[in-house]
């Protein structure tokens, strides 16, 4: 539940347990609603195996979880592994193999980095800096954020890293405000921070899922998708959730302040009072470059970012050598690293009950008369893979188990297979909920926005980028080559 912040306190008493009262009832309802979809998944006559049946009855449950929220998600995450295996759907290695796949190890190197950047003056001095020629009113700061998101999408190709180093200069700014952690000031900023990250990432050809269907549109049809015509298919989608998103923000959670006291002469003076950096900050921005620099090349030393991440995050913990104390590591909130791992081993499950490949056949048959002209092939595949994604939340799964069924029916059809992937894989991007990106995990560890900020902020820009489809894969994609119909 989030917080009752400072400014809702002063609100009149019976508003205030009407608010709380009208949480308990969806936390109440939300608690019995899982167990008694997936105890009816797993009754009900499917016609299915029934290890896939229990598979999915336990999944049905653990999404209505995250949805409702009436436990922690992290909670939720550790409950459904357990009854993978307590309930012998699967084995122990398999219900919990997620947490031997780098995802979960890469979010926790990365909170670890987080958590010793937080630690030191650097952060604040980042964020001044920044807002130094950005401006300081709220939409100024918003804007900016908004760009550095983009500008590193070209550079960094891992959500979770963009994510990790936008965050300090987000906090920063937070501290020269002085507002609390409830403050829409902090909401806003947190949230475009954590959602463009992923959000930019399917815009471009920049991230694992984009490059591995890339990869399987190429082998599977022998056509190629180039990283320009990626670029200038969702240029314009690009724009124009830009715009969208940023007011969006600013009408959601408006500023309780517009500008920060002073103007820039507060940022000028506060610089100032905080003297050159120290022993400490010089170290911690030291460790931050060198995992940056290594995750930028990774291309050529070939080493895996989760290897980075925990490394770096493991040796800030070494006396002398690192900044975290024992109290600092205590801050990490580990319960994050049990999201990712557990979506990861989800699908794992699904896929080895064989409850996925049902799944995937089902909708590639429900897909295909639906897929006769550009706009329904656009509004399908957009909403197909939007649900398919809320079961199966890692986007390279999604991708890998899906992607070849569908390349099928495009063959078959005589469909252009290199549009199919290009929405597939953009409906990837459609999160709603914390779980279904590492990016998204880590963002909302730091504390400042709740799971149902997010799901506000992520529903309109989700229906947004549906709309969008609709117009540019029928007017504009045959301007540059991608006609649905070879």
């Amino acid at each position: 539940m989030e917080a009752v912040s400072r400014a809702d306190a002063s609100i009149a008493v019976p508003t205030t347990q009407i608010r709380l009262k009208t949480f308990e009832t969806q936390a109440f309802i939300g608690l019995w609603m899982g167990p008694l979809a997936g105890i009816i998944v797993w009754l009900w006559p499917l016609g299915l195996d029934p290890s896939a049946q229990k598979a999915l009855a336990i999944v049905i449950f653990m999404i209505l979880y995250w949805i409702a929220e009436p436990i922690d998600s992290a909670i939720t995450a550790l409950i459904g592994c357990y009854l993978f295996w307590a309930l012998e759907v699967a084995t122990l290695p398999v219900a919990f193999s997620g947490f031997t796949t780098n995802a979960p190890w890469f979010v926790f190197g990365c909170l670890l980095i987080g958590e010793a950047v937080s630690q030191t003056g650097a952060v604040k001095r980042l964020g001044y800096l920044i807002m130094l020629p950005v401006g300081t009113s709220y939409a100024r700061i918003l804007l900016g954020l908004i760009a550095i998101s983009l500008l590193l999408t070209f550079l960094i190709p891992s959500a979770v890293v963009r994510v990790v180093m936008i965050a300090p200069v987000a906090v920063g700014i937070i501290g020269a405000y002085g507002l609390g952690k409830q403050s829409n000031v902090a909401k806003g900023l947190f949230l475009i921070v954590t959602y463009s990250s992923p959000l930019f990432g399917k815009m471009l050809m920049s991230n694992p899922a984009a490059n591995l269907t890339r990869g399987i549109v190429e082998k599977e049809t022998g056509v190629q998708i180039f990283w320009y015509q990626w670029l200038f298919a969702f240029l314009p989608v690009i724009l124009v959730v830009i715009c969208a998103f940023w007011l969006l923000v600013r009408w959601l959670y408006p500023a309780e302040a517009n500008d920060l006291p002073c103007g820039k002469e507060y940022l000028k003076n506060a610089l100032q009072e905080m003297g050159p950096l120290n022993g400490t900050d010089k170290k911690a921005l030291l460790w931050v470059l060198l995992a940056t620099a290594l995750w930028a090349t990774d291309s050529i030393h070939h080493i895996d970012p989760a290897i980075i991440a925990l490394g770096i995050g493991l040796l800030l913990c070494f006396p002398k050598i690192g900044i975290l104390d024992q109290q600092a590591v205590k801050r990490a909130n580990f319960m994050t690293v049990l999201l990712p791992a557990a979506a990861l081993s989800m699908g794992n499950v699904l896929v080895e009950t064989n409850a996925l490949q049902a799944l995937t056949d089902n909708l590639a048959e429900w897909m295909k008369p639906l897929l006769s002209n550009s706009v329904n092939s656009a509004i399908t595949l957009y909403w197909s893979g939007f649900l398919y994604h809320l079961v199966l939340s890692n986007d390279q799964s999604m991708v890998g188990t899906s992607l070849p069924v569908l390349l099928q029916i495009a063959q078959d059809q005589g469909y252009n297979p290199a549009v199919l992937g290009l929405i597939w894989t953009f409906a990837g991007g459609a999160h709603l909920f914390v779980y279904q990106s590492g990016a998204l995990v880590v963002g909302y560890s730091y504390g400042f926005f709740s799971a149902k900020d997010l799901f506000k902020v992520a529903l309109a820009v989700t229906v947004l980028k549906g709309l969008l489809l609709m117009v540019v894969v029928p007017l504009y994609w045959p301007l540059i080559g991608l006609n649905w119909i070879k």
